[in-house]
This record gives C-alpha cells, structure tokens and sequence, in this order.
C-alpha cells in the first residue's frame, strides 16, 4: 500500500514535470517559428527536421537546467522556491537560446532581434509557467497527505524535531519513542508509520533500526553524524573481493582550489563593476541618515584559522556593541537603522565583501565565515566546528541557502561540511542561484526572538 503510494508521488512528477517542459518548449517553437517564417527566405528552417531540432534543443536544456535548479520539484520543495525556480530557469534557457538560435540560422546579425523576442518570450512563459505551478503544487497537496512519521530520539539529542513541522504539508510526526524503550519495542512499532525519523541516536542502534527498515522497505529520516557527512562522498575502491571505500579527506584539490579562485576573481571584479551604481545610493544613504561610518569592518576567520577584517554597508547604529560583547541581532532589534531595515533584507549590505574576495580571504561560496569569539566559543562546545576552516569563507553558502540565520552552530556546520567534503563547481554554481532565490524568502534573514537573543547574550 505505502509502496504504491510512494509511485503514484512519482507520477504525478513525471506528470508535471513533462507538462511544464512541453508548454515551455509549445511557447518557444511558437516565437521561433514565428521568426522563421518571417526571416528565412530560403525556407531551410521550415522543414520537419530542422523544426524538430530547434524545439528538441530547447527541450533539453529546460528540462537539464530546471532540473539543476529543482524547477520540477511539486510537492517537495516550498511554492516560493519553485515559482522562483521557474522564473530563473526560463530565463537562463532563453538568454542561452539566443546564442543557440544565431548559430542554427547562421546569421549573429539578428543578435538583437532573438534576444527582444526571447526577453518577451520569457516574461511571458514566467507567467503562465507560475500560474501553472500554483495548482499543481495545490493538488498534490490535496492527493496526497502528509507522511505519519514515528520519531525516534534520545534523551541527548542535539537536534530538536520542531524542523520537521516547517512543512506540515509533507510531514507529521504522530508519535514519538524514546530509545530507553529499548530495541525490540521500536521494532515491533515501524509497521505502523509511513516513515521513521532517527533522531540524533547512537550509530549503533541506528544502523539496527536501518536494516530491519531496509527489510521491511519502509523509509528512513536521520539526522547524520559528522562522520557520516565525512563518509558520504568516499570512493569505492574495486580492487578486492570485499567492498572497500576509500575517504580521502583532503577537502578541496589543487586543481579545484585553482578553477575556483579564477572564478571567484572573474565573478567578483565583474560583480563590482556592475553593482557599482548600487554602491553609490547605498554609500549615501548611509551617510545622510546619521552622518556614520559607511562601512563597517569586523574581524572574522576563514581558512586555516585566519583572521580578516570583513566589509560590510553598515545597516545598524554606530558602536552597536559599544560594550564589546556579541548582541545577536533581533527580530524587531531597535539598533537597526532605516537604511539598514532595506539593505539587511535583500543582502546588499553583504555587497562591500567582494572586495575581500578580490584580496583572497573569501571565495563567493563557502562556509560563511564567523567571529573570531563565536569560533573559539562554538570549537569548545563542539570540536568539529573547527573543520569549517578548510574551505575559504564565503559569501553565500549551504547554511546561507538552506538554513536561517537562527539555525543552530551544529547544524550549520553538518551543511558547510557537506559542501566541503562534496565539493565540485558545479556545486558552487547551484549555490549561486539558489542564494538568488533565497532573497525572496523572509524565513532566510529571520533574526533570533527577544527571548533567545536575551538567552544568547546572558552564555557571552
């Protein structure tokens, strides 16, 4: 039964998926055709192939670069984050078209027309695409309920379950069992549940609760080990009658490292170049609200344990810490100035840090680099903390997109050390345009509550 309920999630997708790939695609092949017919004199274009061609690449690439972008992803990602998904990938398939399309006629001189229609084009499938995504994500939702989980924790848990009801349209944890209870009593209760969540509990009795799970093929959700974020990428070494992984923890290559500062300097003068307007307003707003400082600069630490001064547009009042302590920012913090409640939101404010990534203390993605406090504080409480610092700092990174900035040290690390341990530029571009749609979603710069930022300045 839960077999047959987990492949009917999986075809309705494909449904989808195919759906939003045939409509894009039905809307291109109108515009090209259109173009064709009007421009190609010798009539080439018009044939079946060449038609066929033209529509099969766009087909392709929307359907691979949605795919990167988690465009088709109804009924599992947040309908924000797939409207946002959409709109980026129509765009990025239609600037590339047009490149495509100058090159399948032969003619860069109608440069400037594909690019017109295609800018057209794409406002046009953003709209109908996200008007089409709405109901889709809607009537998933009404086919198919929430998933009952039985949570299965320990006194000691590091990680609290409150993350799972974020999303009560895919996930409702109905009962709970402590570990205490002992083996056989979990074992006897699965059968009931849908999906099991092991919640931060030993490994040993996690990989007994895994097996008989993989058994009976009933899902599993845990909340991982640092080794066994570590682990997750090792190599399978086929040299032996026995399965032998090879974890060669040398975070990121020499080749990778230099791929990865050649673009971080290619992205980031460009970067500078054209934010450069954005810099200006900024820069005076900054200084005609208070007449302060425009910057402000904080010492944090990136590879290896180095410190650097961090740049930021100042977005709080002057001597916001004047006692020297860390204040972590509130929701509704007073010291936040009014310039500051604009360019916080929409992360302009990070805008000043390509300049540290220009000088080489910051990549644009990677771990978020922290104070140099928090770093000796967060090491003492969780010694693995310090394995953030084999990757450069980042401006954007894992926890950036896929966290809050509330969410805890411990989880925070566990995302920014799956970066390090799986990392590839392909990764880094991902992050890129996830962080740009982040930027629509409140949750994303979420501040810490009065009460734990009181809680959080009392453990200074």
């Amino acid at each position: 039964m839960q077999k047959n309920k987990i492949q009917k999630r999986y075809i309705y997708r494909f449904f989808c998926t195919a759906l939003l790939c045939m409509l894009a695609s039905g809307m291109f092949f109108v515009a090209w055709y259109g173009f064709v017919f009007e421009n190609n004199h010798t009539g080439f274009l018009l044939g079946i192939g060449n038609l066929g061609m033209a529509i099969g690449i766009y087909f392709i690439f929307y359907y691979f670069i949605g795919k990167s972008l988690r465009t088709f992803r109804i009924g599992v990602d947040r309908k924000a984050n797939l409207l946002a998904s959409q709109v980026m990938t129509v765009f990025i398939v239609d600037f590339c078209e047009t490149f495509i399309s100058c090159a399948i006629t032969g003619q860069f001189r109608y440069y400037h027309i594909f690019f017109v229609i295609y800018l057209i084009l794409a406002f046009v499938q953003s709209t109908v695409l996200c008007l089409l995504v709405i109901p889709l994500v809607d009537v998933y939702r009404k086919l198919f309920k929430p998933q009952r989980i039985l949570e299965v924790y320990c006194d000691d848990s590091n990680e609290k379950s409150e993350f799972m009801n974020e999303r009560p349209d895919k996930y409702k944890i109905v009962d709970s069992i402590n570990i205490t209870e002992g083996l056989e009593k979990i074992l006897s209760v699965i059968p009931r549940y849908e999906a099991i969540l092991l919640n931060d509990i030993p490994s040993e009795l996690k990989n007994d609760i895994l097996k008989d799970c993989f058994r009976m093929g009933k899902r599993v959700y845990f909340t991982p080990k640092i080794a066994d974020i570590i682990g997750k990428n090792s190599e399978n070494i086929n040299l032996f009658d026995t399965p032998l992984y090879l974890c060669r923890n040398n975070a990121i290559g020499a080749g990778q490292r230099f791929l990865k500062r050649f673009f971080d300097l290619l992205f980031s003068i460009l970067g500078f170049i054209v934010f450069s307007p954005i810099f200006i307003i900024v820069a005076v707003a900054i200084k005609a609200e208070d007449g302060g400082p425009v910057f402000f600069i904080q010492d944090r630490v990136t590879i290896g344990g180095k410190v650097f001064g961090i740049i930021k547009f100042r977005s709080m009042i002057v001597d916001a810490e004047k006692d020297g302590k860390p204040c972590p920012v509130g929701e509704e913090d007073d010291r936040i100035t009014k310039v500051g409640r604009i360019i916080r939101p929409t992360r302009i404010d990070e805008l000043p840090q390509l300049l540290n990534i220009i000088k080489g203390d910051m990549s644009i993605v990677g771990p978020r680099p922290e104070r140099v406090e928090h770093v000796e504080k967060y090491t003492k409480e969780i010694p693995e903390f310090a394995f953030r610092l084999k990757a450069k700092g980042g401006l954007t990174g894992v926890a950036q997109v896929f966290g809050k900035y509330n969410t805890s040290p411990l989880s925070k690390l566990k995302m920014d050390l799956d970066y390090i341990t799986n990392y590839s530029l392909l990764l880094d571009l991902q992050i890129i345009f996830e962080t740009v749609k982040i930027l629509i979603q409140k949750e994303s710069t979420q501040g810490f509550s009065k009460e734990k930022q009181e809680e959080m300045r009392e453990k200074e």
